[in-house]
């Protein structure tokens, strides 16, 4: 049998298949609508006050000015390569966060053979600050990061590990100095030259007292030490690069994308005046330096703004008059913990795989995703695995290295690029005219201004405007809370402490002079001098805290700021599940909620499917009826039964007066500390409920969080 299909020989499809006009879509929708406002039903304000509308046409493109820019050139909106990612993917640039040496070499080889292309390591808090562990506290030792003090440990830590084939990451806190130079002594001694190798050893100080509320010495001091640093690289030829500037801190703290763009790159003009200031080529230090920028869940926003990070960064050098080889940026992109939660925590796996799809199509140079159980655990092999598989499955099996620039040509994210570029050059102006970036942390300005969105957000979160999956919307009931788990900082401590005691007294007499002479010759140089010398004293056995004081011997010199609030969305609905769980041990059983369903499926069940997902996102427990019930007498009786605290009446705004009077009196004269809560707000009708003994409302756009967290108190109590 065959088919044989006939097609006219003057198919037009344009005038069988008519484009309608913006208008005529409009006039549908409104009709569709049915009275309902067009603006506010479609109409989608974003916290970098971008007002996002239902639909783009190419009228959204013609203001564009970078429109016809070609990959490679002009601002490099569309990537700063012309091939995109076919003559060099993006590094998967993992991180390492173990606090001994020896770990970290044992997972790096593993990891590395099995897709990891690029090395990341955190550094402790004391290794930052150039203080050796046996200076340290317990707690502090191997927290967050890598504890390491002298050359023999460097080269335990890359033992077996051909550094040539592999870039190196490494944020090093407000002066990455005293690191430099130990990692420097550490090649000289495995004869690898700095010309060699590739990747950052970055200082970020604006990071690092945004972060920790302090920095221990001067900004004078800091940017003198970072000088140093790059020297270093220059005069060395190496393309490491030395200075960081991070929106991590901005991203977790709940920031918008308009805030991260503007203080990074305030941060970064600053940091470049301070090093033009002592001397150094702009085009020898715009090539040293490093961006570090967070990824969120709003994925097309994310897009956008690594690609209107290249606009900017590329406007602000050109105004220097650097060559536009020289202006391309360097990006390094990481998830963002400000949406993890340990709630549903394998959700965590969606949430970094779409935030990692959104800084590939807007062309990072390297991507850090998060293992699913960070916040909670110490990620093991299996949760490294999937958060290195997710970038290798988008490589190798979503083929993103084979396009160059995605996003080109869609009307959304290029008018969406265009606006918070936009919106971040004008806030990033308005901190240049109020006297710079570190100014604007002192006084708390940026800080503020974080918070203010970060409080947007929570409300949204609270009354579920946002949403986080599987934490303030559709929760698992039968989910039991993980245990957080933390490294065994006291055995850290001592192992360090040990190490570094016997490291001190190793060796004889001479080489102990050798070093004393080095460090004093250290402190005695304010030059460039005192790099060679730093070099030979590690080479001779001083520990990093040793150099560090020499480095630093002017003495400290605290600075002060408030420090930003780093949290995560989830933290609310986790406190509320941590307290249901605190209820269940103490009573037995979870705080209960019982649906007093009214009527026939069609007139109960809209509202009881609302409120079991409503009390389930706060850990209770919820007795959903087979059936409705027909009068209120028989829902009292059921529900002094089920010996719930709380009763929710299920229903419609229309049955209520008839019900809801009947149905409190009788479970308030049978049981006075039962909690009634009515699903709906019937406006009509609140005031005489609220007389008859309803005692809360849930409803389409209440703060859940408050509601849960004060029926939870009260029945607590």
């Amino acid at each position: 049998m065959s088919f044989e299909i006939k097609l006219e020989e003057n198919l037009n499809l344009s005038k069988d298949f008519p484009v309608p006009s913006y208008d005529e879509w409009k006039k549908q929708v409104e009709a569709d609508l049915k009275g309902e406002s067009f603006e506010k039903k479609l109409f989608t304000p974003t916290y970098e006050g971008i007002i996002l509308k239902p639909i783009y046409t190419y009228d959204d493109l013609k203001e564009i000015p970078f429109l016809g820019n070609y990959p490679g050139s002009d601002n490099f909106v569309r990537g700063s390569k012309a091939s995109g990612y076919h003559s060099k993917s993006w590094d998967i640039a993992q991180e390492f966060s173990d606090a001994l040496p020896e770990e970290i070499n044992r997972k790096l080889r593993y990891e590395l053979q099995k897709g990891l292309n690029a090395i990341a390591i955190n550094l402790d808090l004391p290794t930052q600050m150039g203080i050796d562990a046996d200076n340290s506290k317990p707690g502090e030792v191997g927290k967050r990061g890598l504890s390491i003090s002298g050359i023999r440990k460097m080269q335990v830590l890359f033992d077996n590990i051909d550094l040539t084939l592999y870039p190196i990451h490494i944020n090093a806190g407000f002066s990455a100095l005293p690191f430099t130079l130990l990692f420097a002594a550490f090649a000289r001694e495995l004869r690898l030259s700095l010309m060699n190798l590739k990747g950052s050893i970055t200082s970020d100080p604006y990071d690092f007292l945004l972060r920790e509320g302090f920095l221990p010495y001067s900004l004078k001091q800091i940017f003198d030490e970072i000088k140093f640093s790059t020297q270093l690289m220059i005069r060395s030829n190496s393309p490491i690069r030395t200075i960081g500037i991070s929106g991590l801190n901005y991203s977790n703290a709940g920031s918008s994308t308009v805030q991260e763009l503007a203080f990074v790159f305030a941060t970064a003009v600053e940091y470049l005046e301070e090093m033009l200031s002592r001397g150094l080529a702009i085009e020898e230090v715009v090539k040293r330096i490093k961006f570090t920028f967070g990824i969120n869940s709003f994925y097309f926003i994310e897009i956008a703004k690594f690609r209107a990070a290249r606009i900017l960064w590329n406007n602000i050098l050109k105004a220097y008059n650097v060559p536009e080889e020289s202006r391309k940026i360097y990006v390094h992109g990481k998830t963002s913990l400000y949406n993890q939660s340990i709630i549903d925590p394998y959700v965590n796996m969606l949430r970094t795989t779409t935030e990692a799809f959104s800084a590939v199509i807007g062309g990072v140079d390297a991507l850090t995703t998060n293992p699913f159980d960070e916040i909670f655990d110490i990620p093991d092999d299996f949760s490294r695995r999937i958060a290195r598989n997710t970038q290798i499955i988008l490589k190798e099996e979503s083929h993103l290295d084979q396009v160059i620039d995605p996003a080109a040509g869609s009307f959304y994210v290029e008018t969406l690029t265009a606006q918070i570029a936009e919106s971040a050059w004008k806030l990033f102006q308005q901190l240049d005219e109020s006297g710079g970036m570190y100014k604007a942390i002192e006084t708390g300005f940026v800080q503020d201004e974080v918070n203010k969105v970060a409080e947007a957000r929570k409300k949204d979160y609270a009354k579920r405007k946002s949403v986080l999956v599987g934490v303030n919307m559709y929760a698992n009931p039968k989910e039991e809370l993980v245990e957080m788990k933390s490294p065994d900082y006291e055995t850290i401590y001592k192992t360090r402490v040990e190490y570094i005691q016997k490291y001190r007294i190793s060796g004889d007499d001479q080489k102990h002079k050798n070093i004393l002479e080095k460090l004093q010759l250290i402190a005695d140089s304010k030059s460039y001098d005192l790099v060679e010398a730093s070099i030979e004293a590690y080479i001779d056995g001083a520990a990093i805290g040793e150099v560090a004081s020499s480095i630093r011997s002017a003495g400290k010199e605290e600075l002060k700021v408030k420090p930003i609030k780093i949290h995560r969305a989830s933290e609310l609905f986790e406190e509320l599940r941590f307290a249901s769980q605190e209820f269940r041990k103490k009573l037995g059983h979870k705080p209960t909620v019982f649906l007093a369903a009214m009527g026939p499926l069609k007139q109960y069940k809209a509202r009881a499917d609302f409120s079991r997902g409503f009390f389930e996102v706060g850990g209770f427990e919820v007795i959903y009826p087979s059936k409705g019930f027909k009068t209120p007498d028989e829902a009292v009786a059921a529900a002094i039964n089920s010996s719930a605290e709380i009763i929710t009446i299920c229903s419609t705004d229309e049955t209520y007066p008839g019900l809801v009077p009947a149905i409190v009196k009788g479970i308030k004269e049978k049981s006075s500390d039962s909690i009634v809560v009515l699903a709906g707000y019937p406006k009509d009708h609140i005031e005489q409920f609220k007389q008859s003994g309803v005692d809360e409302f849930i409803y389409l756009g209440a703060d859940v969080h408050k509601i849960l967290s004060s029926l939870l108190n009260r029945i607590s109590q």
